[in-house]
């Protein structure tokens, strides 16, 4: 083996062994967490950057040819579907939720959605400031 097959080697299974790191942190999110709007994100962006990860390994070692145009092909549909479906599913789960307000906050007006982040980072700058012996330093 030349040097230029130990490279596409251990590029090859550094990126299925990050895949398969990606996979299992995702199963460990989808048991942890106790909503589902919570699991689905967890299993939504794992899905995505795994399959990813797993599917350019491939390609490594597979080289250029046909095959890894398809395995690129499958990575940018799983792209698209993936999202679209876990978007799917939120909106159902929030459509027939009936205590979505005791898992989340729920706004019933957009303008005040707009306005939250910058009270709150408005809030949390003149709390630091405040605080004595800190010297206007974050904690």
């Amino acid at each position: 083996m030349g040097i230029f097959d130990w490279i596409r080697l251990i590029l090859g299974c550094s990126f299925i062994i990050c895949g398969l790191v990606i996979f299992f942190t995702e199963i460990f999110g989808v048991f942890h967490f106790q909503y589902v709007l919570n699991r689905m994100h967890a299993t939504a962006m794992g899905d995505t950057l795994g399959i990813a990860s797993c599917m350019l390994g491939l390609v490594i070692f597979s080289g250029f040819n046909m095959t890894s145009v398809k395995l690129l092909l499958i990575v940018v549909f799983l792209w698209f579907a993936s999202p679209v479906s876990s978007h799917v599913l939120a909106r159902l789960e929030v459509a027939t939720n009936e205590n979505l307000e005791s898992h989340c906050k729920v706004y019933t007006d957009l303008e005040t959605l707009e306005k939250e982040p910058a009270d709150t980072t408005a809030v949390s700058a003149s709390e630091t400031a405040q605080q004595p012996g800190t010297g206007g330093k974050e904690l």
